[in-house]
């Protein structure tokens, strides 16, 4: 059975003995309730490293006050299977005790954090670059995984190894989707069946954004406008913003003469799903 360590420390002896040996390592972070998505990256991690260690925790410094920690899905077991049968060397799951000791420092990018999911969660970026910059001070990966569903998260993530120079090369993975086109997430779990047939209209509503500008519409207000009569269409659907920015700054654009990012954030009832494709 693979090893789920709970502390710092532990990480670390796996970690070390590995470099002596001279071995490479790739590192998962996830929030655990793993599904195809996460084991998409966990698969190209042990592809391209020798050892992985994937991160199994639910992180409270990212979710806002009246945000869903407390039930947020866990189950360690179903992740351990997932994760062994992925290849992974061992799982890291702590308890938010042993990655908070206290701590009065957090880590933030600016700008880039602001707009998008930064609008609504305007502390949830600076939870997750805390969270990840530990991450990468404990396990000291040669590169890490993440994916582009929540691409946002990924930039800014590139952003913070920039800028603090970590020595870790940050790998992109595409979205993982549903056979209908729902993109995986552990959220989706919250959905009833009526709930879950809306949910549909996300990545409808991208299709028709994405086909648009491949068929050379270059205005930005129109592939919106598009996007968001889609979503609107359904009842349960509720917006929260359906964005194009360029790709590098996160900044809106009128025209999409760059490489872009067209991303979406939509509660279907209680639930609050993300969505996107990139034109590069």
């Amino acid at each position: 059975m693979i090893p789920v360590v709970k502390t710092i420390d532990e990480v670390r002896k796996y970690v070390n003995e590995w470099r002596r040996a001279g071995k490479t390592v790739g590192l998962v972070p996830t929030m655990g309730y793993l599904h195809e998505g996460h084991r998409s990256l966990i698969v190209r991690a042990v592809a391209e490293n020798d050892c992985v260690v994937v991160s199994d925790f639910v992180n409270p410094t990212q979710f806002g006050p009246n945000e869903d920690f407390e039930s947020y899905p866990r189950d360690i077991n179903a992740d351990a299977s997932l994760c062994e049968g992925a290849g992974a060397s061992i799982i890291f799951n702590p308890e938010p005790e042993e990655m908070y000791d206290n701590a009065l420092t957090t880590v933030s990018v600016a700008e880039i954090t602001s707009g998008l999911c930064g609008k609504t969660r305007p502390t949830h970026f600076a939870g997750v670059c805390t969270v990840v910059s530990k991450l990468f001070n404990i396990v000291k990966p040669d590169r890490a995984y993440f994916g582009q569903k929540d691409a946002q998260q990924l930039c800014v993530i590139r952003k913070m190894v920039k800028d603090l120079n970590f020595d870790i090369e940050i790998v992109g993975c595409p979205i993982v989707r549903e056979e209908d086109g729902l993109a995986k997430s552990s959220r989706n779990t919250y959905l009833s069946e009526e709930e879950r047939q809306a949910a549909l209209c996300l990545s409808r509503s991208l299709k028709k954004g994405r086909k648009m500008i491949e068929d050379g519409e270059h205005s930005t207000e129109k592939v919106i406008a598009a996007i968001r009569a889609e979503i609107e269409s359904e009842k349960l659907a509720k917006i929260d913003y359906v964005e194009i920015v360029a790709l590098d700054t996160l900044k809106p654009v009128s025209e999409i003469n760059v490489p872009v990012l067209a991303a979406i954030a939509v509660y279907i009832g209680k639930t609050r799903l993300i969505d996107n494709f990139i034109i590069e």
